[in-house]
């Protein structure tokens, strides 16, 4: 990355990559901003939940200019693939140039969003760049709940602009976001002794894409939990199946890209069972091969455990699964081919307790629909009679379109690329809702460069969009 440009913003870009930065254990990123801001001689403070806030005066002849903060998180999404021997706490991301994308080897990139972090030190410390008072806000935890701009306090900030760097398409300007919340299940079972004469096998899902369970969500990516639950139940229809152990997926805003399960049957219908998942490949790469042509179903023989789950837990979870929405609900009559609102079922994992935890995230633009498709999984597995809860959840952020920034935004876009700006919505969550709450006078856009496959081993960083995005940056606070 030394030799790319602007070398500044890939300088930094580089040293963040190479701190490991997990949601809730910023310490180490924390440690560097604020080293960074004591080197450069720069005003630097935190507050009670981590954040940091770095201030730089206005240049000559901006100081009666409105103050602008420049906002991006620290922390990143830890997502690998199987086969990766990879620790996000101690081990620094690998990456590589592959034509016009910096990518990573086997694991999340955190160009999500490493990438506005390394833009804003590249500011703070760059002596040729015209802007008013600055104020760059770095949060934590935005990956895993938005604690960290939830818990933003009021008087912290002082600033009347805040341009958010968190969003991950080229030449447009996001104005508005969806809220969330998350609903989490807590799936009690009962376990008993392993039937004589069963055959036991595991079934691994795996190979597909992945990505943001709220930029994906419409994409038609396949959710490995949903695939492997779907055919272990088809199967339940016929056989005389039991469960000994079902996992898949691993983060609340990621869609699942792999799934395994561990089930018994009747030794006599071993061939029966690979008959079944022989039809059922066939059945699901039609109907995915489009959108998930690396898809993989591999069956494997097991020894037999000791101990599975009943016929009544087997049923209601296999059952419960199958019921649990996942996808788009419905889309935005205000915007077009904006998701209004859409649900995830993100992971599935076996406790010590004798009990599944199952997590699924709900998204909405509608603050009412927001609550009602979470009310939807919620009632799927009280159903199952398992046991709900909700998360706290974050607000959306209502757009402005006749917001002052914006104006600005799509004037120096245009100057410097001939081209008009997209202005959109995205369905994703961004903290920007949550400023609000507290700072409701702020005047908010977010931008970012090119960046697919996000949340995802697959996640890449467009090194041209790159470049574009920062000369974009820098002649909005020019012109601010």
């Amino acid at each position: 990355m030394e030799n790319l440009e602007p070398s500044v913003v890939w300088k930094f870009f580089r040293e963040i990559t190479q701190i490991p930065r997990p949601s809730k254990k910023e310490e180490k990123i924390r440690n560097y901003l604020l080293g960074v801001a004591r080197q450069y001689g720069l005003e630097a403070k935190t507050d009670k939940a981590g954040n940091v806030l770095i201030c730089k005066p206005a240049t000559i002849g901006y100081e009666n200019h409105k103050k602008i903060i420049l906002q991006s998180h620290m922390d990143m999404v830890c997502e690998k693939d199987g086969d990766v021997q990879h620790n996000f706490e101690t081990d620094p991301i690998h990456t590589f140039i592959d034509g016009d994308w910096i990518k990573a080897k086997g694991t999340t990139l955190g160009a999500d969003n490493g990438i506005g972090m390394a833009m804003m030190l590249a500011v703070l410390t760059s002596n040729d760049i015209q802007h008013p008072a600055l104020e760059c806000l770095f949060t934590v935890d935005e990956e895993t709940g938005l604690t960290g701009a939830s818990a933003i306090e009021e008087g912290f900030l002082s600033g009347q602009i805040l341009i958010n760097l968190d969003s991950e398409d080229d030449g447009v300007i996001f104005i508005g976001c969806a809220g969330g919340i998350d609903t989490t299940v807590n799936f009690p079972f009962t376990i008993e002794k392993s039937p004589e004469n069963f055959f036991s096998f595991s079934l691994t899902v795996k190979g597909l894409k992945g990505g943001h369970s709220g930029d994906d969500i419409d994409k038609r990516h396949g959710n490995a939990i949903k695939i492997l639950n779907r055919f272990l139940w088809n199967v339940n229809k016929k056989l005389d199946l039991r469960i000994h152990n079902f996992r898949g997926g691993n983060l609340h805003n990621a869609i699942p890209r792999e799934a395994e399960a561990v089930a018994s049957v009747p030794f006599q219908e071993k061939e029966t069972l690979r008959v079944l998942l022989n039809e059922y490949i066939s059945e699901i790469e039609s109907e995915l091969k489009e959108d998930e042509p690396g898809l993989q179903i591999i069956l494997s023989s097991e020894k037999l455990p000791e101990r599975v789950l009943d016929k009544k837990s087997s049923d209601k979870l296999l059952n419960a699964l199958y019921a649990c929405p996942h996808g788009v609900k419905a889309f935005s009559r205000d915007m077009p081919n904006l998701v209004e609102t859409s649900t995830n079922l993100a992971s599935v994992r076996i406790q010590e307790n004798d009990s599944f935890l199952i997590i699924t995230s709900q998204r909405s633009s509608v603050e009412s629909a927001k609550f009602d498709i979470a009310h939807q999984v919620e009632s799927v597995f009280t159903l199952a009679q398992a046991e709900v809860t909700h998360g706290e959840g974050y607000p959306g952020w209502k757009p402005n379109l006749n917001s002052e920034i914006l104006q600005k935004a799509k004037v120096c876009y245009k100057n410097i690329t001939g081209e008009e700006p997209k202005v959109r919505a995205i369905h994703a969550g961004l903290e920007c809702g949550l400023f609000l709450k507290k700072y409701p006078y702020l005047d908010m856009i977010s931008i970012g460069p090119q960046m697919y496959g996000v949340h995802s081993p697959n996640e890449r960083l467009s090194i041209s969009s790159t470049r574009k995005y920062w000369q974009w940056l820098l002649k909005i606070l020019e012109k601010s």
